[in-house]
């Protein structure tokens, strides 16, 4: 996967607005104003960074070389995914779905409703 086709994927999210963080040389994708990606080279291959529970974040370590603990954030719940490493897209797909969805608990209700539309 490409850091191309992942941001393609990732604005097609209800709401998803895209900005350029200019410290890490990352491109954010928040949804009413809360991250839940964050796309960039890392070591010069694709990744993203991608939120789970600390427990799905601890299992994907544990199983996948290239899942790490995600640098600038909040270890415990984003981690790194090399998007070009042995994490099939289909698995990657799902955890910007994840990330998204808990992004989206954070989102007021209000705000939520009138992305649903």
């Amino acid at each position: 996967m490409t850091i191309s086709e992942l941001l393609q994927y990732c604005m097609a999210k209800a709401g998803a607005e895209q900005s350029v963080h200019s410290d890490w040389k990352a491109t954010q994708i928040k949804v009413a104003d809360v991250l839940f990606a964050m796309v960039k080279e890392v070591e010069g291959r694709p990744a993203a960074s991608l939120k789970t529970s600390p427990e799905l974040a601890e299992l994907l370590r544990e199983q996948h070389q290239d899942v790490r603990p995600s640098r600038h954030l909040n270890k415990a719940h984003w981690s790194t995914v090399y998007l070009d490493g042995s994490l099939p897209d289909s698995q990657i797909y799902y955890l910007v779905d994840a990330s998204y969805q808990q992004a989206m608990e954070r989102v007021p209700e209000q705000v939520r409703h009138q992305l649903s539309v």
